[in-house]
């Protein structure tokens, strides 16, 4: 008998447990000092975009004329902002649907589409058998165990001239008939 390869032990590692948690607490320990750093620049360089493109306002010493003229102006500039934010606002959702149908239309020409996971199917042989055969065979046989239903027709009462039957059925004549047919 011949032995296959040894398989090695999976928990087997190069460091203890208590050396792995120690780097492990480092490293996040470290990445946590990265994060704040990360977050200080980010708000730093904001604060700098701010002073360069909104310089602090100067309000001290303006008449009631002045103000308002700033405020309106502030206002037009408010509404540029948000007209220029709205614009490519709507430029990125269309470009946005845009790339996802072209992604589809690339998907399509390539023939990668995504394919539904199958089951396993259990078949008798009787099926496996029928599978092999000939499918027109198995169609013709289909055709022939399939019941046919006839359709009975509807008795129709004949319409006679009414005037003839009223003749016929007055008087003791019709009253003997109708007693002789419910007997």
């Amino acid at each position: 008998m011949s032995e296959g390869p040894k398989k090695k032990n999976k928990s087997v590692s190069k460091y203890s447990a208590t050396r792995r948690l120690l780097l492990k607490s480092k490293l996040l320990k470290k990445a946590e000092g990265l994060l704040v750093k990360e977050k200080e620049l980010k708000d730093l360089e904001r604060e700098n975009t701010l002073r360069e493109r909104a310089p602090p306002l100067n309000l001290s010493g303006l008449s009631v004329q002045e103000l308002q003229e700033l405020c309106k102006d502030l206002h037009h500039k408010i509404d540029v902002v948000d007209e220029a934010r709205y614009d490519l606002n709507i430029k990125v959702t269309r470009n946005d649907a845009e790339i996802l149908s072209l992604t589809q239309k690339i998907y399509e020409l390539k023939g990668k589409m995504k394919r539904p996971n199958l089951r396993r199917v259990k078949k008798s042989a009787e099926a496996m058998l029928g599978a092999l055969t000939d499918s027109r065979v198995s169609k013709a046989d289909f055709k022939a165990n399939l019941k046919t239903v006839k359709k009975e027709e509807e008795k129709k009462e004949e319409v006679t001239d009414w005037r003839k039957n009223v003749e016929a059925m007055s008087g003791m004549e019709g009253r003997k008939k109708l007693f002789d047919a419910g007997q």
